[in-house]
C-alpha cells in the first residue's frame, strides 16, 4: 500500500473540503449582505411612492438607513464584509469553475470575473461608507452624472456611454427574462424545500427578477439618452431611475409594484443564501 499516495489524495480531499466549506460561507453572507440592501432600498421606495420618502432610494440611501439604528456601525461593517465574501466566492468561480455542466466554461469563468468586479466596487462603497461614518462617496445619481460626463468628453464619449446604456438595457431584459421562465431553479437545492416554500422563492424569485431587470433596462434607457443628447444630467442612478417610475402616465402605483419587486428581491436572496448550490 503506497501510503504517501495515500497521505498525499488525503491531503487533496481535506484542502478541497475545507475551500468548499469557506466558499459556501462567503457565498452564504453575500446573499444575505445583497438582500438586505435590496430589502432596504424597496423599502425606501415604497415610502417615495406613497409620498413619504426623504431618503433616497438607493444604496447610499439604504446604507444611511442601518447607521441611524442602534448598531448600525456594526451592521454596516457586517455588510462590507459579507459582500466581500460574495466578490471572493464569485472569484473562486472564475478561478475553479461554478456548479453545473458548463461551470468550467469560458463564458461562465468571464460572467464570474465580472460580477467580482461589481461585488468588489459594492463592497468598497460600503465599506468606505462605513469607515467615513456616512461619506460614502455620494449618491448614486450623482456618481452616473460625473461618470457620465467625464466619459462624453472623451473622443467617442457619445458612442461608449451609448453602447454602455444599451448594455444595461440588454443585461435588464436577459435578467427579467430568466426570472420570469424561473432559470434560477437549476441552481437551487429544491429537494430541501417543501412544496409551500418553493412557491413562495417562486414568488419572490419571479417577481423581484423582473422588477430588477426594468430597473436595469431603465438605467439603461436613461443613459442611451444621455449619450444621444450629449447630456450627463439625462443620466440617472438607482433613486433618479425610481422616481422616474412616478412620473409616468401610470403614476406613483408603478413605483410602488417596482418597490414591491426589489421587496421581493432582497427576500429571494435570503432564499439564495439559504438553498443556493455553491
Amino acid at each position: 500500500m503506497d501510503t504517501s499516495a495515500l497521505a498525499r489524495d488525503g491531503g487533496v480531499e481535506v484542502k478541497r473540503a475545507a475551500r468548499g466549506s469557506v466558499t459556501k460561507g462567503a457565498a452564504k453572507a453575500g446573499f444575505a449582505a445583497r438582500g438586505v440592501i435590496y430589502l432596504l432600498v424597496g423599502l425606501l421606495a415604497l415610502q417615495i411612492a406613497f409620498g413619504h420618502g426623504g431618503q433616497q432610494a438607493d444604496r447610499q440611501g439604504a446604507l444611511a438607513e442601518i447607521a441611524e439604528k442602534p448598531f448600525g456601525a456594526v451592521l454596516l461593517w457586517a455588510l462590507g464584509v459579507g459582500l466581500v465574501g460574495m466578490a471572493l466566492w464569485r472569484l473562486s468561480e472564475a478561478v475553479f469553475g461554478s456548479v453545473g455542466a458548463d461551470g468550467r466554461s469560458a463564458k461562465k469563468r468571464l460572467l464570474a470575473l465580472a460580477r467580482c468586479a461589481f461585488y468588489s466596487f459594492v463592497a468598497y462603497s460600503v465599506l468606505a461608507f462605513a469607515a467615513g461614518s456616512g461619506s460614502g462617496g455620494g449618491s448614486g445619481d450623482e456618481q452616473s452624472r460625473d461618470v457620465t460626463a467625464r466619459v462624453l468628453e472623451l473622443p467617442a464619449g457619445q458612442w461608449i456611454v451609448g453602447a454602455a446604456g444599451v448594455g444595461i438595457v440588454v443585461a435588464g431584459v436577459w435578467v427579467g427574462a430568466r426570472a420570469v421562465m424561473r432559470s434560477y431553479r437549476k441552481k437551487l437545492r429544491l429537494g430541501e424545500m417543501s412544496p409551500h416554500m418553493r412557491r413562495l422563492v417562486d414568488v419572490t424569485g419571479v417577481g423581484g427578477g423582473a422588477a430588477r431587470g426594468v430597473v436595469f433596462a431603465a438605467a439603461g434607457a436613461f443613459a442611451v439618452r444621455a449619450a444621444v443628447e450629449y447630456r450627463p444630467n439625462e443620466a440617472k442612478g438607482l433613486d433618479d431611475t425610481l422616481r422616474s417610475f412616478a412620473g409616468t402616465p401610470a403614476g406613483p402605483g408603478l413605483l410602488a409594484c417596482v418597490a414591491a419587486g426589489l421587496v421581493l428581491f432582497g427576500l429571494f436572496s435570503f432564499a439564495m443564501a439559504r438553498w443556493r448550490k455553491v
